[in-house]
């Protein structure tokens, strides 16, 4: 499984973004695929994913304000992301979970600054 994300850039705080993953390989062993961030000094968090039913869960910090969706026909899944805080500053990762193991792309980096 291949996950390329694309999207990231600068936003001023309150500002949108919509990040995009392409999927490509043996997507169908996912059994969900979401979005992670990680913040400089800090942990790999979960923000979002999707389960294979279409059902999702959001981290408590991004509730009302990102939403995960995806195009099956074009093995992509995107991150809708509004009301930006600073505090959302991080590099964003697209990953996929199979039962034997879990995927990763490179990696875009968000900025929410003035």
């Amino acid at each position: 499984v291949q996950l390329v994300e694309s999207g990231g850039g600068l936003v001023q705080p309150g500002g949108s973004l919509r990040l995009s993953c392409a999927a490509s390989g043996s997507i169908f062993s996912l059994t969900n695929m979401g979005w992670y961030r990680q913040a400089p000094g800090d942990e790999r968090e979960l923000v979002a994913t999707m389960s294979r039913s279409g059902s999702t869960n959001y981290a408590d910090s991004v509730k009302g304000r990102f939403t995960i969706s995806r195009d099956t026909a074009k093995n992509m899944v995107f991150l809708q992301m509004n009301s930006l805080k600073p505090e959302d500053t991080a590099v964003y990762y697209c990953g996929g979970n199979s039962i034997a193991q879990s995927y990763w792309g490179q990696g875009t980096l968000v900025t929410v600054s003035s």
